[in-house]
């Protein structure tokens, strides 16, 4: 059974299970789901807890058999398993479908690793997991849940952050949310409780904000001029490669004319990017933007991404920053003129 981050929650104080993989790409939210995890596992007797850490060498089949063995001192035991690398191998992913098929009634099994992609997700080890346990899937926090996020989290401390307070701190700890929980920790040491304002998270709060690639694209296609023009400072300033910036972008860009050419022979815009496998989590933005651009101003568009890459090898001389400014700009709709 898969299960989002954001029900979780109510299904582990509905029912312990005895087998979880949960994975994503925002440690605090896989520490805190494992924790949860942990924490009410103990609360059912399982009191010894066994961590392997899976490094080149790992035995699996040493593993398969101490999840089932007999615990000197406990009854019950959680065998909890960390995979920095999400792919196991056919070796490991054997094992685990064996310990998926066949588990031990006195052992709770707990797998923790990075996000995983399309592909491993229809794995072997996965489905069987999927079948007899639960998949936790983490999704990162995106800028418009993000406020919501924080006011929660503030009122655990009984801190109370007004609409502006809290879009002002999710504005400066986005894509962070280490750094988020550690502001919030911060306030709550001191200050007391009550009424948070803007005024002071801009005293009290550092800017933190950090962003990948990939939002830079949805904030531009979703119009977002002034974010996606400021993440993209913000990639430059952390010394960004240009040439990852604009395979990002370049692939939003070939997508849509993709999908645009799909459309015009009368399918929907969902159809469209179904149909060319587009990501999930990125299909709302890409709507926003194709319901804005015209064939033509996608192909405009196509041809600046064509002129960063010259920029980038030198074939043209310019700055790609300043040519990443222009063509982020014109995607999120900003009114620029390109250059000759």
């Amino acid at each position: 059974m898969k299960i989002s981050g954001d029900n979780f929650s109510a299904s582990l104080t509905r029912q312990l299970g005895r087998l979880y993989l949960v994975s994503g790409d925002e440690p605090l939210l896989v520490n805190e789901a494992a924790d949860a995890i942990r924490a009410k596992a103990r609360a059912e007797g399982f009191t010894e807890r066994e961590l392997h850490v899976i490094e080149r060498g790992f035995d699996w089949q040493a593993l398969v058999a101490d999840s089932r063995s007999m615990s000197l001192f406990a009854q019950r035991k959680i065998v909890e398993i960390r995979m920095s690398n999400p792919a196991p191998g056919e070796q490991g992913g054997n094992a685990l479908v064996e310990l998926a098929a066949d588990p031990s009634p006195d052992t709770l099994i707990l797998i923790i690793t990075g996000k995983l992609d399309g592909r491993t997700m229809n794995s072997r080890w996965v489905s069987a997991i999927d079948k007899h346990g639960i998949v936790v899937q983490i999704w990162p926090l995106d800028l418009a849940r993000l406020p919501g996020w924080i006011r929660e989290r503030l009122a655990r401390h009984k801190l109370q952050a007004d609409a502006p307070a809290a879009a002002l701190l999710a504005e400066r700890v986005e894509g962070n949310l280490l750094a988020a929980h550690q502001e919030i920790e911060k306030l709550a040491l001191l200050l007391p409780p009550g009424n948070l304002s803007a005024e002071t998270i801009t005293e009290a709060v550092a800017d933190s904000a950090r962003f990948d690639v990939l939002q830079l694209g949805e904030a531009a296609m979703r119009g977002q001029s002034a974010r996606a023009l400021r993440i993209l400072e913000c990639l430059r300033g952390e010394g960004a490669e240009p040439t990852l910036v604009l395979w990002a972008l370049n692939k939003d860009l070939q997508w849509m004319a993709r999908a645009q050419s799909i459309m015009n022979s009368g399918q929907s815009a969902d159809a469209a990017m179904n149909a060319l496998y587009v990501w999930r989590p990125r299909q709302a933005a890409m709507k926003q933007a194709l319901h804005r651009l015209t064939p033509a101003a996608l192909k405009g568009l196509l041809l600046d991404a064509e002129r960063v890459d010259r920029t980038i090898k030198g074939v043209i001389r310019s700055n790609p920053w300043i040519e990443f400014e222009g063509l982020v700009a014109r995607l999120s709709g900003a009114a620029l003129g390109r250059a000759a």
